[in-house]
């Protein structure tokens, strides 16, 4: 009997409802839950006494991170402690990987020799395959593993629910579902791994969206480009002295512009190809709870961190090996990638870059780590992928071929916003089961990238060069 009155009362809504537009429908959907909870807060308070104090710690935990003055800013602080923890942490375990992996690869080469191996076979195994390996598990892994452990620290805490709270109003306008905020938020440490955390969103619509935008966020292998360039070009701008801080502020920045574009693309899908209402998210706060650090670090390393590790190296290894092949074959007495460099030149110079930097996003698809080796390869003309020594020789390599500030930051915006890794090109196929949004998924945020660095690009070189 109350299952039928449930029924009837929902088809009536419905009939109700369908009369009205659909920002009066969803208002009239959101006024409806309101008045349930206070009718029901109200009923509570008649009928219920509490002893002692109204409302535990967590009402006044809640009371400030979800405030609407202090939510963003703890927000914004939360977020930034977590990259500042990621970034300065991962450092020296980084390192410490690096030069162990290329240890190994200087003893490779060794027994190469010893059997007396030929050249091309050496360079493909070890100076394409391996070393491409190398750099990806270097940078990739140390991050990861710092990264994804807090991120499920905070999840098991009880925070992440807040911050969807937080940021449900200004998805709902962009025509997203709150719960973005979560996927956007996996992102950070892999945009693979937040392309599969879309699976939490209920409505297909809004599942797609945020499936697609995902992209917009850097992740661990866009972050070394970006603190790279941040720092030895935007970092001088107010002297040596505030480099460091003014590097910091420029890739926040460039974090926030990649947020205000995933909002402003889901705005446009949800108002194009995927138009729709947003549907409601009724979030009830999760009470606060002890995380299980144990659990949660051992869930975090094998769920997340190796199974993201293990596709980016699937994909990765067979980049390494087309990069030396285009590398050490000629055409006309020029190298492939030089070759094809020249040819994307003139397009490349109307987006701030040039064409070796463009050919270094292109052969960089399996993997945004190895884009810079590729860049200073082909600078300099050598047959593998190397990394400068410092800095300031990577600085020196990169002047001495014509880039000035604005070359830094377009290929920075470039490198926030242009297309996925193929890892996520490829987990973006399985999550939707479909080719046609897997490429669309590559070519949509491509062309946000291109029209954003031409726009910045004839902008700035106008007014300052």
């Amino acid at each position: 009997m109350k299952l039928t009155k449930i029924k009837s009362f929902n088809k009536l809504l419905t009939n109700i409802s369908g009369s009205f537009s659909g920002s009066e429908r969803q208002q009239l959907r959101d006024q409806m839950v309101k008045d349930i909870y206070t009718n029901a807060e109200i009923i509570a308070n008649n009928n219920v006494s509490v002893q002692g104090s109204k409302g535990g710690i967590g009402e006044k935990i809640d009371d400030i991170l979800t405030s609407k003055w202090l939510g963003f800013p703890i927000m914004l602080l939360m977020l930034g402690g977590v990259f500042w923890l990621t970034i300065v942490g991962a450092n020296y375990p980084s390192a410490m990987l690096g030069e162990f992996l290329f240890w190994v690869e200087g003893h490779l080469s060794n027994l190469f020799m010893a059997v007396g191996a030929p050249n091309w076979l050496h360079g493909i195994l070890v100076e394409g395959m391996y070393r491409t390996l190398a750099w990806v598990i270097s940078v990739m892994l140390p991050p990861m593993a710092i990264f994804f452990p807090i991120f499920t620290l905070l999840e098991d805490l009880g925070y992440l629910p807040r911050v969807a709270f937080n940021l449900d109003n200004l998805f709902k306008k962009s025509g997203a579902h709150g719960k973005q905020s979560l996927t956007m938020s996996m992102g950070f440490g892999c945009n693979a791994a937040g392309v599969i955390a879309a699976r939490i969103i209920e409505s297909p619509r809004e599942k797609l969206i945020a499936i697609l935008t995902n992209n917009f966020v850097p992740c661990n292998g866009r972050f070394p480009t970006l603190i790279i360039l941040a720092t030895i070009f935007m970092g001088r701008i107010f002297g040596s002295k505030y480099s460091s801080f003014t590097a910091a502020a420029i890739v926040v920045f460039l974090v926030l512009v990649g947020i205000a574009i995933t909002l402003l693309v889901s705005w446009i899908l949800s108002k194009t190809i995927l138009k729709g209402i947003p549907s409601s998210f009724t979030l009830e706060l999760p009470p606060y709870r002890k995380p299980q650090i144990g659990r949660v670090l051992v869930r975090s390393f094998i769920d997340r961190t190796l199974f993201v590790l293990w596709r980016a190296i699937v994909v990765a290894a067979p980049a390494g090996l087309i990069v030396w092949i285009l590398a050490n074959n000629t055409i006309g007495g020029v190298s492939i990638i030089d070759y094809v460099a020249n040819l994307i030149d003139p397009f490349a110079t109307l987006i701030g870059l040039d064409g070796v930097i463009l050919m270094a996003f292109i052969l960089g698809l399996p993997a945004n780590e190895i884009v810079l080796p590729i860049l200073v390869m082909s600078y300099l003309s050598l047959g593998s992928m190397i990394e400068p020594d410092s800095a300031d020789a990577l600085r020196g390599i990169l002047v001495n071929n014509g880039w000035t500030w604005v070359t830094a930051l377009c290929t920075m915006l470039f490198s926030l916003l242009h297309f996925p890794c193929g890892t996520t090109i490829l987990t973006i196929k399985k999550e939707t089961n479909s080719w046609k949004w897997a490429i669309f998924g590559a070519v949509m945020p491509l062309t946000v990238a291109i029209i954003v660095t031409f726009l910045v690009n004839q902008i700035f070189t106008t007014l300052f060069l």
